[in-house]
């Protein structure tokens, strides 16, 4: 893992308390795309799509940043 990607990790580590996290630079290494993925018991009983939005709220900063994501959530 990367810094960036370490920053990304430890960003969400601290908002989602996951259970499973993985946080990938897909870009070929230049950052500007990324596969996370993340399971917490913070997205209990809340839509796939609202976990999204949670997520991409967490990271707006970051993500205005990249060309693309691809995000996986799921409540454990």
């Amino acid at each position: 893992m990367d810094a960036y990607e370490e920053k990304i990790y430890n960003i969400l580590k601290q908002e989602f308390d996951p259970k499973n996290l993985q946080v990938k630079d897909v870009s070929g290494g230049c950052g500007s795309m990324f596969a996370i993925s993340v399971e917490s018991t913070k997205f209990k009983g809340i839509p796939m799509i609202k976990q999204h939005r949670l997520v991409n709220e967490v990271l707006k900063d970051e993500i205005a940043q990249w060309h693309g994501l691809q995000l996986q959530t799921k409540s454990v």
